[in-house]
């Protein structure tokens, strides 16, 4: 095999890489080489995208969900999670706020709750009217994460104004999937994203990196998410969550860092988020020097909003706020893009034209 540097060329060049060049960029180790790996992942960041960040604001609207996830705190039956639903005038006005605050986007995220999911249309049309308004309470591209829907509630949320689906299904490798969402049908996960991708939406697929995966579990999702054309790619590590089968496991960053970037190299026309959801603000810079280029879990703070991984922290001091993350971009040599910036990208994503 090439060397590091030889191989890291011809990515940075958009030329093709094989699996084993791949996985041996996913288990890069030493800083020096992690270093070059980052550098090259910005090279190839900037080409596609200069020095512009997206930024998303979060709505985690409601905390109830009918489902079993063993890594996640919401899951059906934890006594230890933080339960609520928003009301209509709460999510409106957590929504106007986050317009404000100078965000780009609006993601709009619950747990399967039967309130929406369960009651068939009636529920179908709370959740299509909350869209409708938020879109017309901001004039901002909305995405939308309810978890698996059926194709008809998909149709209706587009037809309403999403702009987004985010649908995650953590990894592509069968057995691991089961371990992670037991009783869920892998194959009707994935369905729903691809019909929502070919009815007109952009999507966003995620990987969790920590939960037992190997190098070869990583390429087979890289791959994935390539074969389905998901417009935004998305690696998160695990955060253990009190009262869930999974407690006493352990994420590390390192894995979820150098998938970044070579997500970035090999999807590079991509919107690649670094997220304020594993490790806060303390961690934004690292994943912007691997080569993300979006800033999500954006939350206005005295809300009585919630994150996913990491529930309260972070958010009523202001630094899960577009205020508190600019001093970063900066020290990065990153800036905020215009919401104009935001927007032209989404229509010409919509329309098959890549990055501008």
């Amino acid at each position: 095999m090439d060397s590091l540097m030889e191989v890291l060329k011809r990515a940075v060049e958009g030329r093709a890489l094989h699996d084993e060049e791949i996985q041996g960029l996913l288990e890069v180790s030493s800083p020096e080489e992690r270093e070059e790996l980052f550098r090259a992942a910005r090279a190839r960041r900037e080409k596609f995208f200069g020095q512009h960040v997206f930024l998303y604001g979060f709505v985690y609207f409601s905390t109830y969900c009918r489902n079993g996830c063993n890594f996640c705190l919401y899951r059906r039956g934890n006594s230890k999670s933080l339960r609520y639903r928003k009301s209509m005038d709460e999510i409106l006005a957590a929504a106007s706020a986050l317009k404000e605050s100078g965000v780009h986007l609006i993601d709009l995220t619950m747990g399967e709750d039967p309130f929406y999911l369960s009651e068939g249309a009636e529920g179908y049309e709370r959740l299509a009217g909350l869209v409708d308004a938020v879109k017309k309470e901001t004039s901002l591209p909305v995405m939308v994460s309810p978890g698996v829907v059926e194709d008809s509630l998909l149709e209706r949320l587009r037809e309403a104004g999403a702009d987004w689906y985010a649908c995650y299904q953590e990894t592509h490798t069968f057995p691991l999937y089961q371990e992670l969402r037991p009783g869920q049908p892998y194959e009707k996960r994935w369905g729903a994203k691809a019909f929502a991708k070919n009815c007109g939406m952009l999507v966003e697929e995620g990987v969790m990196t920590g939960v037992g995966e190997s190098t070869e579990d990583l390429l087979r999702s890289i791959h994935a998410m390539e074969s389905l054309g998901a417009d935004q790619v998305r690696a998160m590590t695990f955060v253990p969550q009190v009262g869930t089968p999974m407690f006493g496991a352990s994420g590390k960053n390192q894995r979820e860092l150098n998938l970044i970037a070579v997500m970035r190299l090999l999807l590079p026309d991509r919107i690649i988020p670094a997220s304020l959801d594993v490790e806060g603000a303390e961690g934004l810079k690292a994943r912007l020097e691997a080569g993300a280029n979006a800033v999500t879990s954006l939350i206005p703070p005295q809300s009585g909003l919630a994150g996913v991984a990491r529930c309260h922290e972070g958010i009523d001091n202001g630094s899960r706020t577009v205020k508190g993350i600019l001093p970063i971009l900066e020290e990065c040599g990153l800036a905020s893009a215009t919401v104009e910036e935001y927007e032209s990208w989404v229509e010409k994503r919509k329309r098959g034209g890549g990055a501008r």
